[in-house]
This record gives structure tokens, C-alpha cells and sequence, in this order.
């Protein structure tokens, strides 16, 4: 009987091809996206741990410099001779790549590419002229500089490890930038303070800098897949549920012949598991597809936004797959345990009624009320009283979930509105057609609401923050040239020949040092009245650039000041033995770390090994000081840049960084244009009882699919005008919650009109032809086949 049980219930999906091709490509496609992006994050986490596994970012304690500058050598060797098991670690860029100079003879194992157990590979490692490990596109970027270059894929992006020695040739330098401890340090040494009382101990944190600094933004694309997959599942549920209600009879028959009850629902649970298992192994596939797909602008996102280094290519783990494949099975038991508790609680002998499911989808009117008032009230309270990235989350879920809950209660006020005002018999049967069919298209329009909603949010967060982000631009980049020198010989001829014929030479010189407790650069900026003209602050004491000038304060960006919890007129450290109020805070959009800006005067004295050899010039004759840069002083065309090509290619990075959130837009917005089309589908055939009346009564079959299409058009219009208010709010929640929490800045709010038409036409075009198909097969629906609905239904 089990086996005969299971022939009967799989016979519906060969007589419902279309419903068993919705069932399973709703399931997958909602599978696709949250499969692509745990593809992502997993691709992403995997370079953090490479990261981790050579350089020790998090794993170990380490020593800094209280005041963020260099760790001379003898404090190293006074340390170990100490009892502290220290390691210096040298680090720096060139050419765009990290140099990252270790002691394999001090460093905690496992630490780097080589270990004392490798024998040669250690001997090779420190002698001669050296070696650099690193991946090939890191190796590639550094050039030809001496050391044996040798490709090791387990190295983090574009980093290099090399033997300290030779990190200190290639990057100029003398002191280590950190020391790193080994867990394991002997009892009784003296305390750091007592042999090195300007260094700082930094205890291990159990993951590393990049990782915690990246969380926020693998949150959020998280939060994304998750929504994608929600409206996905609107699908599944909605076929699910219109599925076993045409089963009805069958299951009646099935009991009335002695099939048991429960074995008649697990036969159910396991055909749906192995639905669910083919859905999910094809979505995974296509989440490999868009992963791999999406994976380069993520990679250029986070070293835009963040600084961390990505692999661009993608690998086959299991940690992604294997969860999609757990999504799959625990999204269709969600989306199908409403309908197997329906089955359990069916009366042997029920009758199965066509419009059971569409009905019990109209009960329950006041919980739906109740539920989403609740949501939108405590969506409202956490973004009241509450701060972070979780409770902004949480906000943005309940606000969602509690809309889409209102969504069906509210149209179908709408419609009961315009049912007033019908004059015909034909208007009073649309309007009241209409409220019918609106619980059997409930979860499509859910799905295009989320999805508009979702569309109109991010977009207008992006679009805020390119207006910004423009503006910006033309703030900092106030200079009409910047010219590079290739060495500082070359930087005083270039200082000396152009003084006379601009109004000022702006230098351009930074050092990276830990500020606060956080990774900075540390600029020495020229008294000029460019800073003062365009520079715009966010918060500032008065007579803020004079303070800077004079050397008796600092401005920092907007990263620094809320990562690190600052207010004005805190002191931070900005030198050896050096420490200024903070006393204006500037935007500093897409800047990945913290900034600080003091005096030249004041940065010349502690940080006299920095020489600038990049200037801003100002002036009213660009073309000519460009023509003279070339003749006179010989300089190639790369090292003369103007303003506006700076403009332009940052203006390129920013449209690549935010390429993902555009292209999940798309994919929510196609998958909810598909559950239009397969809830149409599905419900056409219900529907015949409803319309064979109709067209007896006169109405032609071109008629009735011509009104299918305008009501679809209709309800899609309402969605997407319900849907605006809603992604304003998203929208506002993004760039005052999460966009501080994510990225340490907060953007202003710009509305944008003309794209929420255009999106608005794009949602009406998804449903214009989600009904296309039905509407057509309504039209030309043989007479035979309405007639037939006199004789079997009854």
C-alpha cells in the first residue's frame, strides 16, 4: 500500500507539469541566491584565514608602540633576552602589494610560509638574496626586485612574506612595526612596562582585524540572500499550498480505501524531501554560476570599502553548498507545514472544494492585522532606543515581514473602495472577481512588494551616496594637477621650477600608523587656503583649520571618529611622544581606515624620514604647467594627472563596488515577476468555475483575458505605490543605522523621483507579462472546455 500511496501522489506532478516545474524552480532559484552568496562570504573568509594562518592577524598577542611608531631592533633583543618570547613583524606596500617581513627563527609555528623543521627551505629562506612567497598576481605587481619569487597559493592576496631582513631592504626601514608573542611565554619575566614602558601589549582576539572589520558587509549581503530567499519561497509556498488543495479528493480516496493518516503524511514530507533535494542541488549549481559571477566586484568592493585583500576566483567548498542544500530542505518544510497540518486535521470524508485554499487564505483577517501591527511597532521601537548592526537588522526584518503581512488586508481595501464606485454589472463582477482572486495571488504580490521595496531602498542609498560621494570628490580633489616625483631629487626640482608659476604646491606625504587603537594614516598638510575654502566639516570647534595650523590640534575622518568613539577635544596620539585634540571631523567617504590631518611643520619634526614626491598644484594656467612639467623638467605623462581623471576613476571604482547590490536588485525583482506568473498559471484552472458563467452570461473569451491583464497590472501597481513608502524607510534605515554601523559613515538622504518611475515601470512590465501568458491561454480557452464546467461542477 506504501508503495501504491507514493505511485498515486507522484501521478499529480505528471498530470501538473507546469505546477511541479513552478514547485521546483521557485525552490531553486530562491536556493541560487542564497547559495551564491554564502559562496561569497565562504571565498571571502577563506583569504581572512589565509591571511590569519601566515601573517598571525588575531591569533597571537602582540606588541605595539603606544603611540603608533616603529620598534627599534634593540627593544627586540632587550626583550628576549628578557624572557619574552617575541617576533618582529615588518610590514609595508609597494606597488598596491602588502610586504610582510618575518623572523622564522622567533616566529610561533606555523606562522609563515617556512619553518624551522623545513631544513633547506629555511636556509633558502634566509640566505642570499632571499625569497618572497605569495600568490602569482601578488608576485606579478612587486616585479623584479632581487629576491627569489616563489608562487604559494596559501599566502594571502596580494601580500608577500619574505625574511625580515629583506623587508627592511625593500621598504626602507629600521624598526619593527609590531612584535608578535608566542602562546607559550615562561613564568617570572619582568613586565613590559619595566623594559619597554612605551610599548603596549595587545592581547589575541580570535580572529582577525579584516574579518571583524568585513563582518558588517558579509552581514549585509547575508541579510540580501536571505531576502532573496524569502521572496523565493513566497513560491514555494504558494504552490505547496494550491497543490495539496487540489489533491483533496485524491487524499480523500486514499483514506476512504484504508491508507493510514500518518503514513499518508510521511509518503507527503518524503516526496516533498526529495523535491527539495533536486531543487536545492540545482540551485547550489546556479549559485556557482552567480557567485563566480559577482565574486571580482565583491573582491574590488571590500579593498574599496575595507582595504581587505580577496581572492577573485572561486572554490567548490563545502561549507556553501552543503548549506544550501540545508536551506533547501528547511525552506520547503516551512513553506508546507501549514498545508501537512491541513491533511492530519482533514475529515476522512471531506468534500474537496476548489476555492478551500483561497478561503482558508481569507481566514484568520484579524492575526494578519494583529501580527503585522506588531511588527511595524516593534520595528519602530528598535530604531528608536536602540544602536548597532544587529538591532538595525532586526529592524529592517520586522518592518518587512509586518508590510508584507499588511500588503494583502491593504489592497483589499483598495479594492473594496473602488467596488463603490462601479455603474455595471460587468464593473461590479471585476471588483468583486478581483477580491477573490487576491488571497491566491497574496504571496506573488508579497514577493513583489519585498522585492520593490528592497529595489528602492538600496537604490536610494546608492544614488545618496554617489551624490554625496561626487560632491566629495570635488572638495578634496581642489587641486587642478597632481604631479609624482620619481625620487627627491627630482621633488625639489619639481618644488623649485614650479613656485613661481602657481599659486601654491600642495605635498601630498602620510604615514600609516595605529591611532586610537585602530589603523591610520597620519597627514602633514600645508597652511593654505584651499583646506579652508573647501573642506567641508561635520563637526569642528571654531577656528578649527588655525588650531591645525599652529600644530595644537587635529582634524580626523568620520571613520576614526565613530570607530573609535571619539568626541571633540579627546587627544589622540599622533606621534612619539605627541598627543592633540581632536577639533574637526570630516566626511572621508569609501576611505577603508582612519585619518588624521596635523600641521606640515608639526609632521616634518616627528616623521622627519618622510619626504613628500606627490603634490596638488594650484593654478589658473593647468595645460601650461603641464606642457612645462614635460619639457622642462622631462616628466612622462603617467606622472601628471588632472582633476578630472582623478574624478573619473574613483567615480569607476564606485560604480564597480556597488555592481552586487545592483545585480541581487535585479534577481529579487526577476524572481518576484516569476511568482506573478506562476500563481497566474496555477489559478487559471481554478478559475474556469468562475468565468464559464461569465462568458455564458455574453462576455467573449478576448474580453475576460483582456480584463486577467489589467487586473494584474492593476494589483502590481498597487504593490509597487505601497512598496514606495516602504523602501524610503528601508532606504532610511540604511544610511542612519547600518551604513554607520557597516562602514563608520553616515550619508544624507536624497530622494530620486525620476528612478522610482523607472522602477515602478519596470515592476508593472514584470507583471504585464507574468499575465501575458495566462491572459492568452484564457482567450483562446476552447468553448468546450467552459461548457464542461456545467456538467462537472457542481
Amino acid at each position: 500500500m506504501t508503495r501504491e500511496g507514493l505511485r498515486a501522489l507522484l501521478s499529480h506532478w505528471r498530470r501538473n507539469p507546469l505546477q511541479a516545474f513552478t514547485l521546483v524552480a521557485g525552490l531553486a532559484l530562491a536556493t541560487a541566491l542564497w547559495s551564491g552568496v554564502q559562496a561569497i562570504n565562504a571565498e571571502a573568509r577563506a583569504s581572512y584565514d589565509a591571511a590569519a594562518a601566515t601573517l598571525g592577524e588575531g591569533r597571537f598577542a602582540q606588541i605595539v608602540d603606544s603611540d603608533g611608531g616603529e620598534i627599534p631592533m634593540d627593544t627586540f633583543v632587550e626583550l628576549r633576552r628578557s624572557g619574552w618570547l617575541a617576533s618582529p613583524v615588518i610590514e609595508g606596500r609597494l606597488n598596491g602589494v602588502r610586504i610582510v617581513g618575518l623572523d622564522p627563527l622567533t616566529a610561533p609555528g606555523g606562522l609563515g610560509p617556512v619553518n624551522l623543521d623545513s631544513g633547506t627551505e629555511v636556509g633558502t629562506f634566509l640566505g642570499g638574496e632571499g625569497q618572497v612567497f605569495g600568490q602569482t598576481e601578488a608576485l606579478d605587481a612587486i616585479g623584479d626586485l632581487g629576491p627569489e619569487r616563489v608562487a604559494d597559493p596559501d599566502v594571502a592576496p596580494m601580500t608577500v612574506v619574505t625574511d625580515i631582513s629583506v623587508a627592511r631592504e625593500l621598504l626602507g626601514r629600521d624598526g619593527a612595526n609590531r612584535l608578535i608573542l608566542s602562546p607559550d611565554q615562561p613564568m617570572g619575566r619582568p613586565e613590559l612596562s619595566e623594559i619597554a614602558p612605551g610599548l603596549s601589549l595587545r592581547p589575541a582576539q580570535g580572529g582577525t582585524d579584516v574579518a571583524r572589520l568585513t563582518d558588517s558587509f558579509h552581514l549585509n549581503l547575508t541579510a540580501f540572500g536571505f531576502l532573496s530567499f524569502a521572496v523565493g519561497l513566497f513560491i514555494v509556498h504558494g504552490a505547496i499550498g494550491l497543490a495539496f488543495e487540489q489533491r483533496r479528493p485524491m487524499v480523500r480516496t486514499l483514506r476512504a480505501v484504508g491508507m493510514p493518516l500518518n503514513r499518508l503524511v510521511w509518503l507527503m514530507a518524503v516526496e516533498l524531501l526529495g523535491i527539495s533535494l533536486l531543487a536545492g542541488l540545482i540551485g547550489v549549481a546556479l549559485g556557482y554560476v552567480i557567485a563566480a559571477a559577482l565574486l571580482p566586484d565583491v573582491a574590488a568592493t571590500l579593498s574599496g570599502l575595507y582595504g581587505a585583500q580577496v581572492s577573485g576566483t572561486l572554490e567548490l567548498r563545502p561549507v556553501w553548498w552543503l548549506a544550501g542544500l540545508g536551506i533547501s530542505v528547511l525552506g520547503t518544510a516551512a513553506a508546507s507545514t501549514a498545508a501537512l497540518r491541513d491533511i492530519a486535521r482533514m475529515p476522512i470524508l471531506a468534500s474537496a472544494r476548489p476555492r478551500a485554499w483561497a478561503m482558508r487564505q481569507a481566514g484568520g483577517r484579524w492575526l494578519r492585522i494583529g501580527g503585522a501591527a506588531g511588527l511595524v511597532a516593534l520595528a519602530a521601537v528598535l530604531v528608536a532606543v536602540t544602536e548597532g548592526l544587529a538591532p538595525s537588522f532586526a529592524a529592517l526584518g520586522a518592518l518587512l515581514v509586518g508590510a508584507a503581512l499588511a500588503l494583502p488586508l491593504v489592497l483589499d481595501a483598495c479594492l473594496a473602495l473602488a467596488a463603490r464606485g462601479a455603474r455595471s454589472a460587468q464593473a461590479e463582477w471585476f471588483w468583486a472577481d478581483t477580491r477573490q482572486q487576491l488571497p491566491g495571488l497574496s504571496l506573488a504580490l508579497m514577493a513583489l512588494l519585498l522585492a520593490m521595496a528592497a529595489n528602492v531602498g538600496v537604490s536610494t542609498m546608492v544614488s545618496s551616496f554617489r551624490l554625496t560621494f561626487t560632491g566629495f570628490l570635488d572638495q578634496r580633489l581642489a587641486a587642478e594637477l597632481y604631479v609624482t616625483a620619481e625620487d627627491e631629487a627630482q621633488a625639489e626640482r619639481i618644488t623649485e621650477v614650479l613656485s613661481p608659476e602657481v599659486r601654491a604646491i600642495l605635498p601630498v606625504q602620510w604615514v600609516e600608523r595605529d591611532v586610537a587603537g585602530l589603523p591610520a594614516e597620519i597627514y602633514g598638510n600645508r597652511d593654505d587656503a584651499t583646506y579652508r575654502e573647501n573642506w567641508v566639516f561635520l563637526e569642528a570647534r571654531e577656528g578649527a583649520w588655525e588650531t591645525v595650523f599652529a600644530g595644537e590640534g587635529a582634524v580626523i575622518n568620520e571613520q576614526l571618529y565613530r570607530r573609535a568613539g571619539l568626541s571633540l577635544g579627546d587627544e589622540i596620539a599622533v606621534g612619539p611622544g605627541t598627543r592633540l585634540p581632536v577639533v574637526g571631523v570630516v566626511g572621508d567617504y569609501g576611505n577603508p581606515i582612519g585619518q588624521v590631518i596635523v600641521a606640515e611643520p608639526l609632521f616634518q619634526r616627528l616623521y622627519p624620514e618622510v619626504t613628500a614626491q606627490r603634490y596638488g598644484l594650484r593654478t589658473d594656467r593647468p595645460q601650461e604647467i603641464r606642457d612645462l612639467l614635460r619639457e622642462d623638467l622631462g616628466l612622462p605623462e603617467g606622472q601628471i594627472v588632472d582633476q578630472s581623471s582623478i574624478k573619473a576613476f574613483s567615480l569607476q571604482v564606485f560604480e564597480r563596488t556597488f555592481t552586487v547590490t545592483g545585480a541581487l536588485n535585479v534577481l529579487t525583482l526577476t524572481v518576484a515577476g516569476f511568482a506573478i506568473l506562476m500563481s497566474l498559471l496555477t489559478l487559471a484552472a481554478l478559475r474556469l468555475p468562475q468565468l464559464a458563467p461569465v462568458w455564458a452570461l455574453g462576455l467573449t473569451r478576448k474580453r475576460l483575458g483582456g480584463l486577467e491583464m489589467i487586473r494584474a497590472v492593476m494589483l502590481a501597481l498597487l504593490t509597487t505605490l505601497a512598496a514606495l513608502p516602504l523602501g524610503l524607510a528601508l532606504a532610511w534605515i540604511l544610511l542612519a543605522r547600518v551604513n554607520v554601523a557597516a562602514f563608520g559613515w553616515r550619508l544624507p538622504m536624497y530622494l530620486f523621483p525620476a528612478d522610482y518611475a523607472v522602477l515602478a515601470g519596470f515592476a508593472v512590465l514584470a507583471a504585464t507579462l507574468a499575465a501575458l501568458w495566462p491572459a492568452r491561454r484564457l482567450a483562446r480557452t476552447p468553448p468546450g472546455e467552459l461548457l464542461k464546467v456545467f456538467s462537472n461542477e457542481r
